[in-house]
């Protein structure tokens, strides 16, 4: 690891407070001009395209854990129903471990050869990853063979969603106008939102065409193949896609200077990123509370109706449908606040509100009789989690400069999820199992507290310019003339 992080109370104040706001974040920067219809169009082609295809990779993502009730026992034989959820969960947790390589790997992809390349490049292997999970061999037909094929799928899937995320963030907040980055950068939760709302669309579709021993014997397979085939019109669509105004600045300015060793030689690599290892740190900081309560309130979602509240698997379905659906809605709406107030106040109102409210309102599921009680609890705390995931993406984005941005966005994030999201189902079941089911909730609100402390702390990066021609603009500088520090990290050198 590139970092060592000690205890949270003691890294994160001196961690947060060597971060400067300088003149590229102050409050009180004019925000340029709307461009032109033109350029207006542009950037909403990019959004578009660039949002599509971040559907499909979160679609093929998260359409194994909600079919995961239908083929636990296709793979894990046993009497056990939670055991055998745990088997799934365990290899759903697995595919995080493989976000940081994929991280490490398509950022580097993305700060030296463009974004739209690593877009291109990490559909492509989603949908290679949704094949095999497609054709694998249940127990019944290879023994454990079919598991290794899942496991195979799912590590190809988690270096893909590695990549993803960081080139997708980058893609999104840099094709977006300066003052309207939340809202561009919000887009990609709204994205991440649908895939997983078609996933479940998929389902219910199925649930109420196919019986329950038709969808266990081989109806949870056509959801993967519609990923696969998904994924290659996206793969048609990324490479229409124009790279963004950032990188094409970077590159145009590398190759002026004849490629020196600051412009070129370290675009993207983990010795340029070390330069940025505070920031680095912030953004796992920030990021702990976060994954850990959008993976609670998506994904495990679903499993806790059903396994805690006693729901039936068809109504505890609509009701993450239903929720996810006004969720996704509301992402927009969040980010252009952010626009107009700053992200600290979004951050910290999120964190808040999941550091309290997360035991009652999980207490509240698991005792929730109906549709609309459980519906309610959910959207509450959807709201909650909006804070967060409207505007991560923008923040994360805004604490590096071009040449590293996609990297610095990619690894410290998938750490992070790594270690908490992509393991917080898993823990969730794993209390269960051992008979403390409530203890889960304490460890939600232990990790969206350590968060806030990070967000109180942190400078807001609302105003932090992105490119050489952002930072020329608001020091009313012409091409040509010196540029000055472009981010936080760069006036931190």
């Amino acid at each position: 690891m590139l970092w060592t992080l000690p205890t949270a109370g003691a890294v994160l104040p001196s961690l947060i407070r060597e971060l400067p706001s300088g003149a590229a974040m102050s409050p009180s920067t004019v925000m340029p001009a709307s461009p032109p219809g033109d350029e207006r169009r542009k950037r909403r082609l990019a959004l578009i395209g660039g949002s599509l295809g971040n559907l499909v990779e979160w679609y093929d993502w998260f359409v194994y854990a909600s079919f995961a009730i239908y083929f636990a026992d296709s793979f894990f034989p046993g009497d056990n129903p939670t055991t055998q959820l745990m088997n799934t969960a365990g290899i759903f947790a697995v595919g995080f471990l493989m976000r940081p390589v994929g991280g490490w790997i398509l950022g580097r992809a993305a700060d030296r050869h463009g974004r739209k390349s690593a877009l291109t490049l990490t559909v492509t292997m989603m949908s290679v990853a949704a094949l095999l999970i497609a054709v694998a061999p249940t127990y019944g037909q290879a023994g454990y063979f079919g598991a290794l094929v899942l496991l195979l799928a799912r590590l190809l899937q988690g270096m893909s969603i590695g990549g993803e995320y960081a080139a997708s963030a980058t893609y999104l907040t840099e094709a977006s106008a300066r003052n309207r980055r939340g809202l561009g950068s919000s887009f990609q939760y709204v994205s991440m939102t649908c895939g997983q709302l078609l996933g479940l669309g998929a389902l219910i579709t199925l649930q109420h065409t196919l019986t329950t021993a038709q969808l266990e014997s081989w109806g949870w397979r056509l959801p993967f193949l519609l990923g696969a085939l998904f994924a290659v019109v996206v793969f048609w669509l990324r490479r229409r896609l124009q790279e963004t105004d950032a990188f094409k600045e970077e590159s145009s300015a590398s190759a002026e200077t004849g490629g020196d060793a600051h412009d070129d030689s370290t675009r993207g690599t983990l010795k340029a990123l070390w330069q940025y290892r505070r920031q680095a740190g912030l953004v796992m900081a920030l990021t702990l509370g976060g994954t850990v309560a959008y993976y609670t309130y998506t994904t495990y979602l679903t499993k806790y109706l059903v396994g805690s509240a006693g729901m039936e698997k068809t109504t505890a379905t609509l009701v993450s449908f239903t929720a996810l659906t006004l969720f996704a809605v509301l992402q927009p709406f969040a980010g252009m606040l952010s626009d107009r107030i700053g992200r600290r106040p979004l951050l910290i109102t999120f964190a808040v509100g999941c550091t309290v409210g997360t035991y009652p309102i999980m207490t509240a599921l698991g005792s929730a009789s109906s549709y609309w009680s459980a519906l309610g609890l959910s959207l509450l705390a959807l709201v909650i989690i909006t804070g967060y995931t409207s505007i991560n993406a923008a923040v994360k984005a805004e604490l590096f400069p071009t040449r590293v941005r996609a990297l610095g966005v990619a690894l410290p994030y998938a750490i992070a999820n790594a270690l908490f999201g992509g393991t917080a189902e898993y823990v969730a079941l794993w209390f269960k199992n051992s008979g403390h089911e409530t203890m889960f909730f304490w460890y939600v609100s232990g990790c969206a507290l350590i968060s806030l402390v990070t967000y109180v702390l942190m400078p807001d990066t609302r105003n932090a310019a992105l490119s050489r021609a952002e930072a020329e603009a608001e020091a009313g500088g012409e091409p040509g003339q010196e540029r000055p520090a472009v981010t936080p990290a760069e006036a931190a050198r």
